[in-house]
C-alpha cells in the first residue's frame, strides 16, 4: 500500500490522493459477470474493421465469437464455447475450450476448419485478446484467410453469430458455470457429434431476401426455408468427400433419435455443473413456473375450464368496445402458445426437449 506522510496529505487535493493511491485499491467492486470480452489494442492498426453488409452468394466467409460459461462469478478458469457461423449457408460449428488462451483458441479453429464441408475464406470477429492476436493472424495469413473485425461496443457487426450464440449455445447450456476438464469434454462430445448434425442437416431456416415499403410500413420478404446442408450444396463450392459423407448421413439418420440422444448427453452435462456458482432458481421464478402449470392445466381442462369456454376479461371488454363503436365482431380463435425445440435447465417454463417439440409440430400439422 501507498503511505503519503501527514504533512503532505493535507496540502494536496483529493484527486491527486486517489492518483496515489489507486494502486492499492485496485479494481475493488468493478468485476463483471457476463461480457468477458477483454480488448486487445496491440494489432488493431493491422486487422481492418468489417463495416459493410454482408453480401455474399457463396459459404466461405463467417463469424466468430467466443460464449462464456462462468456462472455467477468471473473469476478463475472456466468453460467456454467458440461458436463459428458461416454467413451465406448458416453452417455453424461450435468447440468448448477451458479458458480462452490464444493457442486454445487456435487450436478449436483448426478442428472446426477440418470437419467444415467448404473451403474457410474470411473470419469476422469482435475486438477481444483471444481473437486480436499474433497467433490468429499468422495463422490466418498461412492458411489464406482474410481477418477482419466489428467495431468496439457494436454487437450488430456481428448479428449472425450472436443470434447462434443465443439459439445453438446458451439455450442449450443455460448460464451456469463449467470449470472442469471433465465438463468440457462432455460439452465437446455433443458439439462433435449429434447436434452439429441435427442443427446443420435437419433445422430449417429462412433468409432475407429484401425489404419492401408499404406506406409507412416496411413488408420483408424472406426465401423459401433451408437447412445450411441445403444451402452448401446449392452454393456449388463445397468439399465432395465431406458433402457425400454428409448426404449419407441425412438419409440415414432419425433426427428424432438424435433428439433422444441430445437429450441425454445434455443430462450429463447438466450434471457436471458447478452449482456453488451457478444461478440458483428464486421463490419468485418457482412461483412463476406454479403458476404457468396452472395455466396450462386449465387451458387443457374440461367443463368451465375448457378451452372452448374461457374467455379473458381483455377480450369482452375489446369485443364491448367494438360494438359500442359499431365494428363488427368476429369470433377469434384462440392461439396456442409454442415453445421452442430447446429449453435451459434454468429457465422457468415447461421443459421442452427435442423429442416433444417435434412431435407437438407434427400433431399440429395432423390435428
Amino acid at each position: 500500500m501507498s503511505h503519503v506522510p501527514y504533512s503532505i496529505a493535507h496540502k494536496i487535493g483529493d484527486q491527486v490522493l486517489d492518483g496515489i493511491l489507486t494502486p492499492a485499491n485496485g479494481n475493488a467492486g468493478s468485476e463483471r459477470i457476463y461480457g468477458r470480452t477483454q480488448p486487445g489494442s496491440l494489432l488493431k492498426h493491422h486487422i481492418p474493421v468489417k463495416t459493410d453488409s454482408w453480401d455474399v452468394t457463396a459459404p466461405g466467409f463467417s463469424e466468430i465469437d467466443l460464449v462464456a460459461h462462468c456462472g455467477n462469478s468471473g473469476k478463475g478458469e472456466f468453460a467456454h464455447s467458440l461458436n463459428l457461423t458461416d454467413i451465406h449457408s448458416g453452417w455453424t460449428e461450435t468447440r468448448a475450450l477451458l479458458g480462452k488462451s490464444q493457442v486454445a483458441v487456435q487450436q478449436a479453429l483448426d478442428e472446426i476448419v477440418g470437419v467444415l464441408p467448404f473451403r474457410l475464406l474470411g473470419v469476422d470477429s469482435d475486438n477481444g485478446s483471444e481473437f486480436i492476436n499474433w497467433h490468429l493472424k499468422h495463422w490466418c495469413e498461412a492458411k489464406k484467410i482474410q481477418l477482419t473485425r466489428g467495431r468496439p461496443y457494436k454487437k450488430d457487426d456481428n448479428a449472425h453469430v450472436e443470434q447462434k450464440n443465443w439459439t445453438h449455445v446458451r439455450k442449450l447450456l443455460g448460464w451456469q458455470r463449467y470449470d472442469s476438464q471433465v465438463a468440457v469434454e462432455a460439452i465437446n462430445d455433443l458439439y462433435r457429434h449429434e447436434l452439429r448434425l441435427w442443427l446443420n442437416l435437419y433445422l430449417p431456416s429462412v433468409k432475407l431476401v429484401k425489404k419492401v415499403r408499404v406506406g409507412s410500413k416496411v413488408r420483408r420478404v424472406y426465401d423459401a426455408a433451408q437447412t445450411p446442408l441445403e444451402r452448401v450444396l446449392a452454393g456449388g463450392q463445397f468439399k465432395k468427400d465431406q458433402a457425400a459423407e454428409l448426404k449419407k448421413l441425412h438419409l440415414s439418420l432419425d433426427p428424432f433419435q438424435l433428439g433422444k440422444v441430445i437429450d441425454q448427453k445434455l443430462e450429463r452435462i447438466y450434471e457436471r455443473a458447478n452449482r456453488r456458482l451457478s444461478p440458483k432458481a428464486t421463490q419468485e421464478s418457482q412461483a412463476a413456473h406454479t403458476q404457468e402449470k396452472t395455466q396450462r392445466s386449465r387451458r387443457n381442462g374440461c367443463g368451465k375450464a375448457a378451452r372452448w369456454k374461457s374467455q379473458t376479461r381483455l377480450f369482452h371488454r375489446a369485443c364491448k368496445s367494438r360494438k359500442k363503436r359499431a365494428i363488427r365482431t368476429f369470433p377469434q380463435p384462440r392461439r396456442r402458445r409454442v415453445f421452442g425445440y430447446i429449453s435451459n435447465v434454468s429457465t422457468v417454463g415447461p421443459r421442452v426437449t427435442f423429442l416433444n417439440g417435434l412431435t407437438r409440430a407434427a400433431q399440429s400439422e395432423q390435428g
